[in-house]
């Protein structure tokens, strides 16, 4: 969405008052250590999309959690937010932090390849191209 300062500000009440409804107020086993990541508000703030984390092996169950609760976050976030319209709610699971964590653990391993000599175009030079390198003398001996 168009991001400009109102609404970045819209976007971060929201995001504040949710991470406090469902850290304080809402009492479902299912949605511990879930954290709200971003927030994105509609212009005429009839829509809410809200990006959470949690661990990756979790993610069925906090959509479910999520889905189970969402009228109760909504009444909540209704009350808490006094806009003239409460929003409707749709939750996605933020997926970027496990990227994140995926891609610095290729960083850390480096692939074995990586030491192997290789040619001008990039290729690697394999023990039969150095025979065939090392051959027409070796022929011409025989």
């Amino acid at each position: 969405m168009k991001q400009n300062q109102h609404s970045r500000r819209t976007n971060e009440l929201a995001r504040e008052k949710l991470a406090s409804i469902l850290l304080f107020e809402v009492s479902d086993p299912d949605l511990a250590l879930v954290t709200v990541t971003g927030v994105e508000v509609s212009i005429d703030k009839s829509y809410l999309r809200a990006y959470v984390s949690c661990d990756a092996d979790r993610y069925d169950e906090v959509t479910a959690a999520l889905a189970r609760a969402k009228g109760r976050i909504r009444s909540l976030l209704g009350r808490s937010l006094s806009w003239r319209v409460t929003p409707e709610l749709d939750f996605r699971i933020d997926t970027t932090t496990d990227e994140a964590e995926r891609i610095s653990r290729a960083l850390e391993e480096v692939p074995p390849t990586l030491f192997v000599e290789k040619d001008e175009f990039g290729y690697p030079v394999g023990q039969a191209e150095r025979a065939d390198e090392a051959g027409p003398a070796e022929k011409d001996e025989e």
